[in-house]
């Protein structure tokens, strides 16, 4: 008789899961899930200024070769205006962005880094980069670089599903009008 696997070992679920393409796909999505709530919380507990999707938005506004909208943060990110919008503020609040109408268009809110965000980067940030570089050192170069490449096609495979359930709503409708 064969052994159970233990499931809620990352190791079981990699190998309870791996006889065949789809379940290998639902394994990943699971541990995608997993590890992003377990970054949250490590981020979190351990960072007092900003919260890890504060600091994500910070990073990806620091980023930005001019100040984005409220909507474009939004698509970047993956999330609604409304949820920039509530982050930004509390930012704003902390003294790390600014939020202002945009000079291109007055319906537009725009986002900008503080001279606050630059210091905490260039001082506070430095000390846990350290720290974060350890998330990768049990990858090699050629896998690290792998692992990006991997990931980068996981956007392909989320632009994808977008499209999909955006045409499956569309279907559905339809049905519902024809009844």
């Amino acid at each position: 008789m064969e052994k159970e696997r233990d499931v809620l070992t990352y190791e079981g679920l990699a190998e309870k899961f791996s006889d065949s393409p789809a379940r290998q796909g639902r394994a990943v999505f699971s541990m995608l899930f997993i590890l992003t709530n377990r970054l949250q919380t490590l981020f979190d507990n351990h960072i007092p200024e900003v919260t890890l999707k504060q600091f994500m938005l910070l990073s990806v506004i620091r980023q930005a070769d001019q100040p984005k909208t409220l909507t474009e943060m939004g698509i970047f990110l993956g999330c609604s205006r409304q949820n920039v919008k509530k982050l930004a503020e509390v930012l704003e609040r902390k003294g790390f962005v600014s939020i202002s109408r945009s000079p291109k268009d007055p319906r537009a809110t725009v986002i900008a880094p503080a001279e606050k965000a630059d210091r905490f980067f260039r001082e506070d940030f430095r000390k846990y980069q350290d720290e974060l570089q350890e998330l990768f050192t049990v990858y090699s170069a050629d896998q690290l670089r792998e692992l990006l490449w991997l990931l980068t096609r996981m956007f392909e495979g989320v632009d994808r599903l977008e499209k999909y359930t955006e045409q499956d709503q569309v279907r559905s409708q339809r049905k519902g009008k024809g009844n």
